[in-house]
């Protein structure tokens, strides 16, 4: 069993920074892959960033690569530091926790368990 809950969601100008937290009820945390998703309204669920079990692996879709950064403290900590915002960065954002090894850290249905997801809002 785990339970994720994230905080850091906002409301913040284009070109702004925001840094989401994901903290997970879980034993043995450092054993699990964690990813990032997000859903804008009337859109899919999609991949954003991902992390190994270890933290030396890490993820990102094309459109964040550069700018937003995945990390995790073993502890029971995942952020995702998000720069240069972007109105299309308007979402909301969960984080997911992988029991299983995979080397798919892409898609949705590879992770057992959810927060509750937390908004992210840019202005333009």
């Amino acid at each position: 069993q785990a339970h994720l809950v994230e905080s850091g969601g906002g409301l913040v100008q284009a070109g702004g920074s925001l840094r989401l937290s994901c903290t997970a009820q879980v034993r043995t945390f450092s054993t699990y892959a964690m990813g990032w998703f997000r859903q804008a309204p009337g859109k899919e669920r999609e991949f954003v960033a991902a992390i190994s079990w270890s933290g030396a692996s890490t993820y990102y879709t094309d459109s964040v690569k550069g700018r937003f950064t995945i990390s995790r403290d073993n502890a029971n900590t995942v952020d995702l530091q998000m720069n240069s915002l972007k109105p299309e960065d308007t979402a909301v954002y969960y984080c997911a926790l992988a029991l299983h090894y995979s080397a798919d850290y892409f898609t949705s249905r590879r992770y057992d368990y959810w927060g509750q997801g937390t908004q992210v809002t840019v202005s333009s």
